[in-house]
């Protein structure tokens, strides 16, 4: 393998693994509000996206069997930002919502094909343990801040935009067209620039990989408590999942549709920007309390401070306060401890996944965890159009009470997570 600085590429394609994510998941639903679908439509359709990410596990053999992991990173990427382009080009079509959704549709199987190959990808361009313990912040940095970028700069530059236009179609078009434009440079720029492992081939024995993947997927479901676990993960966000999906909605709807009525621009800064930060920091402070306290002794405090904060939807469909600096606070409480509380959601995986199958068990986890978004936040459009924002609010915090009864039952090891 030819040498090359792991700082040429690891932050590249870190920032890439997030950028059709954020894409699919985040700008799609703040987009579909500008461009007038109701919040039933946004949420059902939008929520289906997850599906990708639910059965990623399910076809991660295929990118072991067929090409490099390198072939599949550059050739995802391609496709991601060919479907990025492809939006841009129909959001002025007369069914603009079917096409899109489409588009967005093929955008999530590649996105998550993507985080298969880039993170095998890793462990090849990376091979040793010091060199993928060295980069783990690195990577998580620069997810986030493709996350950033996307859900609050993207947005912001669409609503002004959207100001100077009064066009929401033309806005979001050249919005996807530059973020299409950005990330077919990056696709070109990785296919020079990322190494070449010789390690990194074909496994051409398909049939003894799918034998070990069936033993892998049973072997899962024989631990111990399996039902105690998949209701965790299955319910920890069965609150969190409705209201996230619904917070664009009310934090850009007028008025006297009961929302907070943001302009996108607004909505990009407050939710997209100072959000997102609280989320990280939430993210971070969860860890290092985990690290102090072991995860048996911070879990159920965790799950406090993650579900109370969501009462702060409750008060800002009760007051309609029209003080930014005043929203942008209680959105950041909020995400603080949204951060905070999923910090430990993702320890539980870690723990759960331990054993002879790390990797892949680690990998059903994260499958059960995104149903665990997607099916609540399908019919949450519906439930908010049937009793308006301040009762769906209401209904999203009661929804986290399940969340309290499977941290109660949960057997975790007394000094697990504690350093």
């Amino acid at each position: 393998m030819r040498e090359r600085s792991a700082w040429a590429w690891v932050p590249s394609v870190s920032f890439g693994q997030g950028v059709p994510y954020v894409a699919v998941m985040m700008l799609s639903t703040v987009m579909y509000k500008n461009l007038g679908v109701s919040n039933a439509d946004l949420a059902f359709y939008t929520a289906w996206l997850y599906l990708p990410w639910v059965v990623k596990p399910l076809w991660s053999p295929i990118v072991e069997m067929f090409g490099t992991k390198r072939r599949w990173t550059v050739l995802m990427q391609l496709v991601g930002g060919a479907g990025l382009a492809a939006v841009a080009l129909t959001l002025h079509a007369p069914e603009f919502f079917r096409w899109t959704l489409v588009i967005f549709w093929l955008m999530a199987f590649s996105s998550a094909t993507h985080d298969i190959a880039s993170d095998g990808f890793y462990m090849l361009g990376l091979p040793t343990q010091h060199q993928q313990a060295a980069f783990v912040g690195v990577r998580s940095a620069f997810y986030k801040l493709a996350m950033i970028g996307g859900q609050g700069g993207l947005v912001y530059i669409a609503g002004e935009l959207i100001k100077s236009t009064g066009d929401p179609a033309h806005a979001w078009s050249v919005v996807f067209a530059l973020v299409a434009a950005f990330y077919l440079g990056l696709c070109a720029y990785h296919h020079v620039i990322l190494p070449r492992p010789d390690s990194d081939h074909s496994h051409a024995s398909g049939g003894a990989l799918w034998q070990d993947f069936l033993h892998t997927f049973r072997s899962f479901f024989q631990k111990p408590a399996i039902l105690t676990t998949l209701g965790f993960l299955l319910l920890y966000r069965l609150g969190e999942a409705q209201l996230l999906k619904m917070a664009a909605p009310f934090l850009l709807d007028p008025r006297d549709k009961g929302g907070l009525g943001l302009s996108t621009s607004d909505f990009g800064l407050v939710y997209g920007t100072i959000g997102v930060c609280a989320l990280v920091i939430g993210g971070l402070a969860g860890g290092v309390t985990v690290s102090r306290f072991g995860l048996k002794r911070a879990l159920m405090p965790m799950v406090f401070i993650m579900h109370v904060p969501d009462l702060v939807f409750v008060y800002l469909a009760t007051a309609l306060p029209d003080n930014l600096a005043l929203v942008a606070v209680c959105l950041a409480v909020e995400q603080f401890g949204y951060g905070f509380g999923f910090a430990a959601f993702m320890l539980y995986m870690v723990l759960v996944a331990d054993g002879e199958h790390k990797t892949a068990h680690y990998a059903l986890c994260t499958g059960f965890m995104a149903l665990g978004m997607m099916l609540p936040g399908m019919v949450s459009g519906w439930i908010q159009q049937q009793m308006g924002y301040q009762n769906f609010f209401i209904w999203a915090c009661v929804s986290t009470l399940p969340a309290f009864a499977m941290a109660a039952r949960v057997r975790i090891p007394a000094e697990f997570g504690r350093q």
